[in-house]
């Protein structure tokens, strides 16, 4: 699993993880093996300690009425939950319903037929198909067809800034790209760092790629190159928005040193909340560590925007990309029915959604303004809610869209575009040659 799977995913989406004892908990249910006639169905999730109490009163509640009854398996931190999901997918041992991210994680899975397709159960109950954020909801489909239903908290990537530096220099959050290129050039010569960077974690530089593309081209540019099509990465939008990228290098917006600066070990998030750089092109998960980590910054200090759009373009300024949320999907065992059942009961329910929202998520599920009072932080939850509620598309993170090999490649050009060690149109060249 690449730098940005080990990093963001795990730690962030998959919170923080469980370890021996959810690990002695995988070992304790081998028999009967999934999709074995009369066993239990087996849920994969990811471990989390703030989640798998939630799943298990959503498991428990559906079992007391269920002829099939669904039993949790919480993979521990010491196990990559892709590489586990591929290992036995072609065994008997296979999971019945199992926790991903969408995109390039399931989709070899969906061309195979060892899915199932969901399309038509979502088509056949609208009620069901409306709770969900259409954006985020689409975000799971492979070759347009449901195989993957929401069932986390949505984490887009946004513009975190210093408003409290901003307020004392009179300045507003950038709303074109040429307001960013003018805050890059005020706070440069103020000695501060306009856009924090840790570009010793490739994976941070991704996120203006993927901004910058959709922004130009909207999403039907990379929806190209994860269907594969011929020339996709030829598309004069890549160029150009990787060209932008090195016009934010030369200018100096990322300081000095930012290929030295870690995300994964707090250094970049450190130097943003004491007062070192600006901006932070981030996760939602950044409010969440800056809480911990530093909470009179947080508190008082921390804003938070859309990315900016570029004057002119295709691209609408209102898109999100990121992490849409993690799925749930089905595999195509002799639980499947039932299997179904359990996600159109249970992800969309009262109790469960709440209980997210108690948890800290930010549940893909429409008309939740009220109940995001309920939230540890309800400021910033309806926030992040109505963002992606009007949001025309969510795009998943590219290094998760993709295959895994092709999601590293992108990465590891793109990082040495940032250092400068590769031009524009070399990279362009590199992965439409991959």
């Amino acid at each position: 699993m690449h730098p940005r799977s080990s990093v963001s995913r795990r730690r962030f989406l998959g919170g923080t993880l469980a370890g021996a004892g959810a690990l002695a908990g995988l070992a304790a249910c081998g028999s009967p093996g999934p999709g074995a006639a009369g066993g239990d169905a087996q849920l994969w999730t990811l471990a989390n300690p703030a989640l798998d109490p939630v799943l298990t009163k959503a498991v428990d509640a559906f079992n007391t009425k269920a002829k099939t009854k669904i039993k949790l398996v919480s993979v521990p931190a010491n196990v990559t939950m892709n590489d586990k999901v591929r290992t036995a997918m072609g065994t008997p041992n296979k999971p019945d319903i199992f926790f991903n991210w969408g995109g390039g994680s399931i989709r070899d899975y969906a061309q195979s037929d060892r899915l199932v397709d969901m399309t038509s159960a979502l088509s056949g109950d609208p009620t069901w198909k409306s709770s969900f954020v259409a954006s985020v909801l689409a975000a799971g489909e492979i070759d347009g067809k449901n195989y993957a239903i929401p069932m986390k908290g949505m984490q887009p990537v946004i513009l975190f800034y210093n408003k409290t530096m901003f307020a004392e220099e009179g300045l507003q959050p950038p709303k074109t790209w040429q307001d960013l290129l003018s805050l890059v050039d005020t706070f440069k010569a103020k000695g501060v760092t306009p856009l924090v960077l840790g570009g010793a974690d490739s994976w941070t530089e991704l996120m203006y790629l993927e901004y910058l593309v959709d922004r130009l081209g909207g999403p039907t540019v990379f929806q190209a190159i994860a269907d594969a099509k011929p020339d996709a990465w030829k598309d004069p939008v890549i160029l150009q928005s990787v060209t932008m990228i090195r016009q934010l290098v030369d200018r100096g917006a990322f300081g000095p040193n930012y290929s030295s600066v870690g995300y994964g070990n707090g250094s970049a998030s450190a130097l943003f909340s004491q007062g070192k750089g600006a901006m932070h092109l981030m996760g939602t998960w950044e409010f969440t560590s800056q809480v911990s980590t530093a909470p009179d910054f947080a508190k008082n200090d921390l804003g938070f925007a859309n990315f900016p759009g570029v004057d002119g373009a295709k691209g609408d300024p209102a898109s999100v990309v990121g992490n849409p949320t993690n799925y749930f999907s089905v595999t195509t065992s002799d639980h499947s029915s039932s299997c179904v059942d359990f996600l159109k009961t249970q992800m969309t329910s009262d109790a469960y959604v709440d209980a997210l929202i108690k948890a800290g998520d930010i549940p893909a599920i429409t008309g939740l303004e009220s109940r995001l009072s309920a939230a540890p932080d309800p400021t910033f939850a309806t926030a992040i809610y109505e963002m992606v509620a009007k949001a025309p598309s969510f795009t998943l993170s590219w290094d998760q869209a993709l295959p895994t090999d092709k999601g590293q490649d992108v990465v590891t050009n793109l990082q040495q575009v940032f250092n400068k060690q590769m031009e524009p149109e070399a990279f362009v060249s590199a992965l439409a040659a991959s």
